[in-house]
Formats: structure tokens, C-alpha cells, sequence
């Protein structure tokens, strides 16, 4: 990625080491309840809200955890670099992206075995997501300003959309048409997914840096989290802008809640902010949540309302060396852990 690589470790990380969870923010519960070994990075989740099931890229696997107990069931294993999930249970395949050997390695999501890896179609696969009404996978190619698109059922590679800039998360409206954050142009760029061709680019102004997109398909408004402290939330017909919402700092995840009209912007400065959506044309921030440092991605289970984050504490930057002058601060080991947000 450009200015996102591993979002985990740049940005929040440099926060420096986590506080204890603070008190929870009116009208929601924060549990810091999942806790996972190692000490590697981590980046984006999906949810299979069919079984209550997480799924979460961490350093060289996928692990998949059960949301109510907080057990971890098992590891996709062999991923170089994980970034992004993307469940097509529908065809019964889960797909993950490795950064470090541009691939993206297919998986049975009931038994977490291996099935294939494929070549990606470009360079550093990131973001990823299963387009229902066409059953396709798209990919985005960080390292070439491109999205890949996969055939979800055949695995078999049908192309590519080149891009502007660079891509990532994505949304769709599930009637075959899929909206891709573009961060480095600050654009949300419409694509059919059943073509394969762009139909329109947006900008996102006022908004800067866009990371996180989701979208209420009812009422075809999109959120974008955007880095300069913005949700900016599009009409997806016309491209034009109609709520601007503050949020916190070092945005990467956005979720949309169709059961509360709710959209949520997850922030590496330890908050999450909740904004509802009282008509097509109304938002207001109706929650400020406090989090916890460095919980900047999300996912959510559509079912429960439940929101999960993962973050870590990090222990001292490092003197910068020759070879790498500017050093990470270490993942502290037995602190990574999920956090469960939900309303009370």
C-alpha cells in the first residue's frame, strides 16, 4: 500500500504502548474477551455472521475464532503477509490476500484447509471482497493501482480494472454494482461489476485519504473514512456529497449496520465513532466509543450488532539503523486481543 502498509504498525503503533480498556461510552459495552498468541501484525476481518465466526488476517495465517467464546477454532496457514478476507460461502471459499508474494490464497471455510493459491494479478494484493449478485472476488493491487477480479466459484482469473490510484476497501450495493475507495486521489470510484468497466469517479471533497467505504444499500449511501478526521457519505447515483461527519484519527475501518441504519468509523486513536442515519438525508454522530489504541479495522456480525476490532499493546521504537531508519515498535507477545463492541 502507499501511506496504509500494514496499518497496524504505521500510525497507531507510533501511539505508543496501549492503555488498560477504558469505561465503556454511553449505550455500548466494550469486552476485551478474544485473546490470540503471537507477536506479528495484523490488518483486516470479516465475520460469518451464518455461524458467528471470525475471521482474522494475522502475520502469516488467517486464525478463525468463535465470536461467542472467544475460542480459536483453527488457521488457514501459509500466507505471506496477510491483509485482507473475503468469504464466498455461498460456493463454499474463503479467499485471502498475501501481500509479500502477490497471491491469494484460496480456503474452505468449514475446515480452514488450503484449497489453491492463485497469482493475484498484480503487485501487493490488499483489500478484498465477494460481490454477491455476480458471485466474482475483487481484489485490490495496492502495488499497481488496479483491481483484480476472480471468479469465486471456478477460481479462474477474469481480469483486471485499471484504477487512478491506489485502491482500498471496497462496498456494494448487491445489485451487481461494487464502489472502491481510492486513497491516494481521495475518490470513490463506481464500477459495474458485471462489466467490469468504470462508470463514474468521485470525488470525496472535503474529505482526504479515503481508507474505510461501506454502504447502505436501501438508500444508496456510502460512508467513506477518510484521514483527515471526515466520514463523508456519497449518494451512490450521483456521486454528490451529502453529509459530512467528524471522526477520530487514524481511520482504516468502516462498517454499516442495515438493522440500527448505523455506520461506524473505527479509529487507531482508540475511538469508535457511531453515526445514525435518521433519513436518507440526516446523519448525526450519535456515539463517541472508547476503544482502545491501535483499533483501527473492523468487521461486523449483521446478526448480533456486534462489532470486532483487534489491537495489541507495542513496546518501545527501536533505534533507527541503516537498514531500516524507520524502525516499528514491537508487538508486545500475550497482548493481542479483539475487542467485542456492542450496544447495551
Amino acid at each position: 500500500m502507499t501511506k496504509t502498509t500494514w496499518r497496524n504498525l504505521l500510525g497507531c503503533a507510533l501511539l505508543g504502548a496501549m492503555p488498560s480498556l477504558a469505561a465503556p461510552a454511553s449505550g455500548y459495552t466494550v469486552e476485551g474477551k478474544i485473546h490470540l498468541a503471537g507477536n506479528q501484525g495484523w490488518d483486516l476481518l470479516a465475520v460469518d455472521d451464518s455461524t458467528g465466526r471470525i475471521f482474522l488476517s494475522h502475520g502469516d495465517r488467517i486464525e478463525v475464532v468463535d465470536a461467542a467464546t472467544g475460542k480459536l477454532l483453527g488457521t488457514v496457514p501459509g500466507i505471506q503477509g496477510a491483509h485482507g478476507v473475503a468469504l464466498a460461502t455461498s460456493v463454499g471459499k474463503g479467499f485471502a490476500t498475501s501481500g509479500k508474494d502477490s497471491t491469494v490464497v484460496v480456503f474452505d471455510p468449514g475446515t480452514y484447509a488450503v484449497i489453491e493459491r492463485l497469482p493475484a494479478g498484480g503487485a501487493k494484493p490488499d483489500a478484498i471482497a465477494f460481490e454477491p449478485a455476480t458471485g466474482r472476488i475483487f481484489v485490490g493491487l495496492a502495488g499497481s493501482d488496479q483491481l483484480a477480479v476472480v471468479d469465486a466459484a471456478s477460481s479462474k482469473m477474469l481480469g483486471t480494472i485499471s484504477l487512478e490510484g491506489n485502491p482500498e476497501m471496497m462496498a456494494f450495493d448487491g445489485k451487481g454494482m461494487l464502489y472502491v475507495a481510492v486513497e491516494d486521489k481521495s475518490q470513490v470510484v463506481a464500477i459495474d461489476a458485471r462489466t467490469l468497466k468504470v462508470v463514474s469517479t468521485w470525488s470525496l471533497a472535503p474529505g482526504k485519504e479515503p481508507t474505510g467505504l461501506a454502504m447502505d444499500a436501501s438508500t444508496g449511501r456510502i460512508f467513506a473514512g477518510c484521514a483527515n478526521h471526515l466520514m463523508v457519505v456519497l449518494d451512490a447515483s450521483s456521486g454528490a456529497v451529502v453529509a459530512k461527519l467528524p471522526i477520530g484519527e487514524h481511520i482504516d475501518g468502516v462498517a454499516f449496520d442495515a438493522g440500527l441504519d448505523r455506520a461506524y468509523a473505527s479509529g487507531g486513536d482508540g475511538t469508535l465513532t457511531a453515526v445514525q442515519e435518521e433519513s436518507p438525508g440526516k446523519f448525526r454522530v450519535l456515539a463517541t466509543v472508547t476503544t482502545k489504541k491501535g483499533a483501527r479495522t473492523v468487521a461486523l456480525d449483521a446478526k448480533t450488532h456486534h462489532l470486532y476490532l483487534p489491537t495489541a499493546d507495542f513496546g518501545p521504537v527501536p533505534p533507527p539503523t541503516a537498514d531500516k531508519p524507520k524502525p516499528r515498535p514491537p508487538v508486545l507477545e500475550g497482548t493481542f486481543t479483539v475487542l467485542d463492541v456492542h450496544p447495551m
